[in-house]
């Protein structure tokens, strides 16, 4: 059998993508902030290339960009910080009689049930944290313990955290350079086929943006009106902070339950307003997953609503969080590459000849 080189290229060129994408998977835990620096800046890079149309430095553009997201995060911080406090100091005030109400509730069941004689008061409390403080095995190594894991864990955060807007402004800076740059080593022979498909991508990706934001919005106002209308405090920042953050998946869902559940169990009015908030989150989750992201995102991108599904599982699995993140623009691009090569096989010899 004759391998033309023109075959054996290709097949090189195979394996070194391969070979790129197991690196790529290896070194996943460190890519995170460059990952999220470059899905931000090709966020902001046409308002960056806005401001230097009007002669303002890139580097002067890449840093009003940047410190125009670090405006909306603050602003969302303003959002969330009063409501946290004011439920904070409510639950200080309510405590006791929260106890109370779990003392004469669920006590007895816990005696009946399990024969554990456990009392839900001050006192009692504080004998238990007193007995179970000081044991070799007791609460304070527990914590002590933890507390070392989770410092651990924030400190890496803290330090992605610091990292993002580093890359960010590098690469907003030098964007069109980087781009010359990789337009320049593009085979002349390949050079406007894969402008085309540089477009197309562009393209899908621009829809890929315009349908999360559709999809945050719509979020924001059923939120927003189904726990007004189900009577829960705060209904509506919490339905704009979790509309706001659903673009990072699971993090607006789960910060907005957990607000309303706070917001519903100061509510003293037993389980009604619990039930509410389990009703309307777990039907806004069935909304966003199986509805929502797939028809207006899955729409607008191409892809079947099934396939963003899969592909929300399948990178969230491989790449982790960022992985979810960065699952349906990952799918757009493999979309536009899957359309050339359906298109390269039906006119292939290999098809064609009976």
């Amino acid at each position: 059998m004759h391998i033309r080189p023109e075959q054996l290229q290709s097949a090189w060129w195979i394996a070194l993508g391969l070979g790129l994408v197991w690196v790529l998977y290896l070194l996943g835990p460190i890519l995170t902030p460059f990952l999220a620096g470059a899905v931000l800046a090709y966020i902001l890079n046409p308002g960056v290339d806005w401001l230097a149309r009007r002669r303002v430095p890139r580097a002067a553009g890449a840093t009003l960009m940047i410190l125009l997201v670090v405006l909306i995060v603050l602003l969302l911080a303003l959002i969330i910080a009063p409501l946290i406090q004011k439920q904070a100091a409510e639950l200080s005030m309510r405590i006791p009689s929260l106890l109370t109400r779990l003392d004469e509730v669920a006590a007895p069941r816990l005696k009946a049930w399990f024969d554990w004689d456990i009392h839900f008061d001050a006192a009692s409390i504080k004998a238990f944290i007193a007995e179970h403080w000081q044991s070799d095995d007791g609460l304070a190594k527990r914590l002590l313990s933890s507390l070392k894991l989770g410092g651990l864990a924030i400190a890496g955060l803290l330090g992605n955290l610091m990292l993002i807007p580093l890359v960010l402004f590098y690469l907003l800076a030098d964007w069109n350079d980087l781009l010359a740059r990789i337009d320049r080593v593009i085979p002349r022979r390949i050079h406007a086929k894969v402008r085309g498909i540089a477009a197309e991508i562009d393209a899908v990706l621009a829809e890929f943006l315009r349908g999360q934001l559709s999809v945050m919005g719509l979020l924001a106002l059923y939120y927003s009106v189904a726990l007004w209308i189900g009577g829960i405090d705060f209904a509506l920042p919490i339905g704009i902070i979790t509309g706001g953050l659903v673009f990072v998946p699971y993090l607006g869902f789960a910060t907005g339950l957990l607000l309303a559940l706070m917001v519903a169990a100061l509510q003293l009015d037993g389980l009604h307003s619990l039930v509410i908030v389990a009703a309307v989150f777990g039907l806004g989750q069935v909304l966003e997953s199986f509805y929502l992201t797939p028809r207006i995102v899955g729409d607008r991108i191409g892809l079947h609503p099934l396939a963003v599904v899969f592909a929300l599982l399948a990178f969230g699995q491989v790449f982790g969080f960022f992985g979810i993140l960065l699952a349906l623009p990952a799918s757009a691009i493999l979309l536009v590459g899957l359309r050339h090569l359906n298109q390269a096989y039906f006119a292939s010899p290999f098809y064609k000849q009976p």
